[in-house]
């Protein structure tokens, strides 16, 4: 019963998330579209997808609390086949026959998750979580790690490499301390509030520092290859990173499926599967929008008499005239 309460609380914070950017991507379209531009945070529609998405994001924290982080981190995907389906209400945009598909086989995979997922106590103390810090297992693990992340920080201070996957695999190896450490500090707040005391530990505050940390340059580095690449490449490549980094440290430093039958796993895996197939169709293919302005303004080109705004030429290159032409102004024309 605990457990089905973090499904049903990821999937709706998840939703939550897709509704508020949305909500987000309305509120800049129509303040582009005002003849008097304004700052985006002076939009009231604009701030109402921010504490939307606060509460989000908030309902994902408290997941981890009461299902397993190989269940909870999958679940990511509610939010991307929301948007899809969202944004044809929201922003008037086209159903694609790959958004349909796409939700079909993202919907199978969820109903796969769910049904064949771990069943592990989730009462997690702190004295547990000491426990699993020290384990060799997890050790060898963060070792492991350490070093493939500061490989790939060489590649990317020292030679300049920007790749996409470089990008998103640092943020994908970061995502792994963060949801171990969100977790901990998720279920020990959690058996706090229940009366068991668990924020007089230690290990509390530290796996709060980690989480902030990880956290703060997980988005970091995601925000470098939002501004290099497009999202339509960014976001199936990171869901599917992510996932994977989620349920090899679920399974390592949780131990989540220690117990689990083989065909329980292989399901289960069949499932993350299907799930990322149906991102990646529904993110195929799928134009980048851009914001038109109708008008170029001249305005600040010094020395130049100008019309104030200079209406674009469809079918020619020539973008308009000045109120002086001179031969060299006709040239350039």
């Amino acid at each position: 019963q605990t457990q089905l309460l973090g499904v049903l609380l990821a999937a709706a914070s998840n939703f939550l998330i897709s509704v508020s950017l949305n909500i987000q991507k309305c509120a800049h379209l129509r303040l582009v579209c005002q003849a008097k531009q304004k700052p985006y945070y002076t939009s009231k529609l604009w701030w109402c997808g921010i504490t939307l998405l606060g509460l989000g994001e908030l309902g994902n924290f408290t997941a981890y609390g009461f299902a397993p982080i190989t269940l909870v981190a999958p679940l990511g995907c509610v939010s991307v086949i929301g948007s899809a389906f969202i944004s044809v209400f929201f922003l008037k945009k086209t159903m694609r026959t790959a958004d349909i598909l796409g939700g079909t086989l993202t919907i199978t995979g969820i109903y796969l998750l769910v049904t064949f997922a771990p069943n592990v106590p989730q009462e997690l103390t702190a004295r547990q979580v000491q426990n699993y810090l020290v384990s060799w297992p997890f050790l060898v693990y963060s070792i492991l790690e350490i070093i493939i992340f500061c490989i790939l920080l060489y590649f990317y201070k020292r030679k300049a490499v920007k790749h996409i996957v470089v990008l998103l695999m640092m943020v994908a190896l970061l995502a792994s301390l963060t949801v171990i450490a969100v977790k901990a500090v998720s279920s020990m707040i959690a058996l706090s509030v229940k009366g068991k005391m668990q924020l007089t530990y230690s290990v509390f505050y530290i796996m709060s520092v980690l989480m902030a940390t990880s956290c703060a340059f997980q988005i970091k580095f995601l925000n470098q290859a939002m501004h290099l690449y497009e999202a339509t490449a960014v976001v199936p490549i990171n869901f599917v990173f992510f996932t994977i980094s989620a349920i090899v440290s679920g399974v390592i430093f949780y131990q989540e499926f220690q117990s689990a039958a083989l065909l329980s796993v292989f399901m289960f895996l069949f499932g993350c599967l299907l799930s990322s197939l149906g991102v990646f169709i529904i993110a195929r293919n799928k134009k980048e929008e851009h914001l038109h302005i109708p008008f170029i303004d001249c305005g600040h080109i010094p020395g130049q008499n100008l019309t104030g705004k200079v209406q674009p030429d469809s079918h020619s290159s020539c973008y308009g005239t000045l109120n002086k032409e001179d031969d060299s102004v006709k040239r350039q024309s």
